[in-house]
């Protein structure tokens, strides 16, 4: 029998694990940056993340989200990660972190 699992640790580990994978473009992890939209687990501990790129033309659109599946899938507690890519809405530097935009000097 599996150990009971704490979706809302769990979740944090992934938010962990998002930090440190950064847009080779911008120093700033993808989480601060508000590329990542919504992180859904599932009972089976299937993730699917939500994310968006900072344009459709962004060159890591193909590897990044690559990136970020592989890397939540090696956690040992996941079972299988998905990503998906939006555009709705559109990501704007509205959506960064205060922390993102200390890192950037726009604060």
């Amino acid at each position: 029998m599996e150990p009971e699992i704490n979706m809302a640790e769990l979740g944090e580990k992934i938010v962990e694990i998002l930090k440190t994978i950064y847009d080779p473009e911008i120093p700033v992890d993808i989480y601060e940056l508000g590329l990542i939209y919504d992180v859904f687990i599932n009972e089976d501990r299937e993730v699917k993340i939500l994310m968006t790129l900072t344009s459709p033309n962004c060159p890591v659109a193909e590897s990044l989200p690559l990136e970020v599946e592989d890397k939540v899938k090696s956690f040992s507690m996941i079972k299988d990660a998905e990503v998906e890519i939006t555009f709705d809405p559109p990501w704007t530097q509205e959506l960064m972190s205060d922390v993102a935009k200390l890192e950037l000097g726009m604060l």
